[in-house]
């Protein structure tokens, strides 16, 4: 009868938190794929979107600490159900159409801001689920409970694998929406059902706190476990924004790192030995080497499959080295609070290094390379702290070399630049040679225009007469007078085919972008037709407007070298032809 009853305890336990980590990795595609074309459809809307799980997740991590060591038994299960019932309340979890954004604000905070009213509290709960329930679950007396993290870990990489190729393809998003609220509702009555269960007698002290003979973590062990998790989050996010920028901000390309991430911290924390020191040190620098190629210009052609094998590899390489030493490094269970707050902690402070600091603190994209050279010098701290001192000095030599290579890298991406500057969108970069002004976005040329005075309003690039927008611009028959509109503004080398007479609407989203075609480039000072640039997303802005009735809508916007695919579905589609006059011509930059 006991056995049963322990094994029905288990299994409740278990339960609760496979469910809660499916729930909350499912959650996070489906979100993101919901307001991603209300920023603009760009790779850095799921960095924030990123940045706010980790924060999310800490917020949840940092509940269960305060909760199993300041609380007893009956005070923390009335807490945690009221919390549970008060959060049915903001079901359905669906992003408020008040929020969506006007045009060039910052949209960081306004993301941010969303998600917190549209699943704030779901999501903290969700969160602090695993945590909380294997400290119940330790206290029970059932044993270890790491490897009910490893089952948390497993239920979230089930839920990332299975939105790409089962959800996404079946439900549309309004329904995915609904469904994953039906889903928390039965979580809430599962996790009602282990509260209760936890309420009983405990084999542990009544009120959880920690053993008396369990070794108290000191600073540098805590700072260790920050380090290793924040390495690990700078790269998982650095990683999935550089292919989501270079390739297309897809869930498949969301989905693909964080599954390798957690697909290592499964492997690490599971407890069979799958992480091999020996191993992973000598692959560190083969996953240096690997991804500073993928960031180089012979990187930037090769093909994309062995693009995404790279990053990858190197990814998870790196994932494994970290989780690996962190898992070495795991408390006793009775601190395992502390320990999840602190691993908490350095994926938060990852998320803000490379959601918040980097496009602000940088001119260019080297988040990855700082991430990547850390990870370098930690092998360094980890041997000189446990007294190989010849190990630890090799292992920083290595590192020190990998980083002046990065250095090397820095300067060079910088060299020849007569400006570079970031923003929430990506970085610009305007360059001249041979008579000739060049604006790069990442690695993907937005523009180029002559120099001299008499070639300067030829267009060029992708839009010479001969191209297809330069035949629809040109073609017999076009009114005296022609209206035409422009989504996704470069350098503005559309307005070269601007004639008296003529109006040129074009919607940019980034009011860098904007500035830089006023400041660097002549196509729109020169332009002798009437030049409108309105700054916001373009489709958002063209349901709000009256029919412009255009002779010609160009759909030009790129993020880097990815279409922001919600300019491509069929109500995009239906709103552009809804703004063209009866034989007027829409054309579809589509060059990827």
């Amino acid at each position: 009868m006991v056995m049963r009853k322990h094994a029905g305890e288990r299994l409740l336990f278990g339960g609760t938190i496979l469910a809660s980590a499916f729930l909350l990795f499912q959650i996070e595609p489906i979100i993101a794929k919901a307001i991603l074309p209300w920023f603009g459809g760009t790779a850095a809307v799921w960095t924030v979107c990123l940045l706010f799980f980790q924060v999310g997740l800490l917020a949840g991590y940092l509940y269960a600490y305060g909760s199993v060591r300041c609380l007893g038994r009956r005070v923390q299960a009335a807490v945690h159900l009221g919390l549970l019932g008060l959060s049915l309340w903001v079901l359905p979890v669906v992003p408020p159409e008040s929020w969506k954004p006007g045009g060039g604000e910052n949209p960081l905070l306004r993301i941010v801001g969303l998600l917190a009213v549209t699943l704030g509290l779901p999501y903290v709960l969700l969160s602090t689920t695993s945590p909380l329930a294997q400290a119940w679950y330790e206290r029970r007396g059932q044993g270890s409970p790491y490897r009910l993290y490893a089952l948390s870990n497993l239920g979230s990489l089930a839920a990332l694998m299975s939105y790409p190729f089962l959800v996404e393809p079946a439900l549309a998003t309004s329904r995915q929406e609904r469904w994953w609220s039906w889903g928390y509702a039965g979580f809430v009555i599962l996790c009602g059902g282990a509260v209760l269960c936890a309420v009983g007698p405990a084999k542990a002290s009544e009120s959880g706190a920690p053993q008396d003979d369990a070794p108290t973590p000191g600073w540098r062990q805590q700072l260790l476990w920050v380090a290793l998790t924040a390495c690990a989050s700078t790269l998982l996010l650095a990683v999935t924004e550089h292919l989501c920028k270079n390739v297309a901000p897809i869930p498949f390309l969301w989905v693909l790192p964080l599954a390798l991430y957690l697909l290592s911290f499964i492997l690490c924390f599971e407890g069979r030995g799958w992480y091999r020191r020996a191993w992973y040190w000598r692959l560190l620098p083969a996953a240096f080497v690997g991804i500073s190629f993928g960031l180089s210009k012979y990187g930037a052609v090769a093909g994309l499959r062995l693009s995404i094998l790279i990053f990858a590899a190197g990814l998870f390489v790196c994932c494994m080295f970290c989780h690996g030493e962190l898992a070495a490094q795991k408390p006793h269970a009775s601190r395992l609070t502390s320990f999840y707050l602190m691993c908490a902690l350095g994926g938060a402070l990852g998320g803000v290094f490379v959601g918040v600091v980097a496009p602000y603190a940088f001119h260019g994209p080297y988040e990855l390379r700082i991430g990547l050279a850390c990870c370098m010098f930690l092998p360094a701290v980890l041997a000189l702290q446990e007294g190989r001192r010849r190990a630890g000095w090799l292992a920083a030599g290595l590192a020190a070399v990998l980083l002046a290579h990065l250095g090397f890298e820095v300067r060079n991406a910088r060299g020849g630049a007569k400006v570079m500057e970031r923003n929430f969108y990506g970085v610009l970069r305007v360059s001249e040679a041979d008579g000739v002004r060049t604006l790069m976005h990442g690695v993907v040329n937005h523009g180029e225009q002559f120099l001299d005075t008499a070639r300067r309003r030829q267009p060029t690039t992708y839009y010479g007469p001969q191209s297809g927008i330069g035949l629809a611009l040109l073609r017999s028959g076009r009114p005296e007078r022609q209206r035409v509109g422009v989504i996704g503004l470069g350098a503005g080398v559309l307005a070269a085919y601007g004639r008296e007479g003529d109006t040129y609407r074009f919607y940019e989203i980034n009011p860098l972008a904007v500035d830089i075609a006023r400041r660097q480039f002549y196509f729109l000072q020169d332009c002798p037709a009437q030049v409108d640039v309105v700054v916001g997303d373009g489709r958002l802005l063209l349901e709000r407007e009256p029919d412009q009735k255009f002779d010609v809508l160009a759909v030009d916007a790129f993020s880097g070298d990815a279409i922001p695919m919600h300019l491509l579905t069929e109500q995009a589609l239906t709103l552009y032809f809804r703004h063209l006059r009866p034989g007027g011509v829409l054309a579809l930059h589509l060059s990827n």
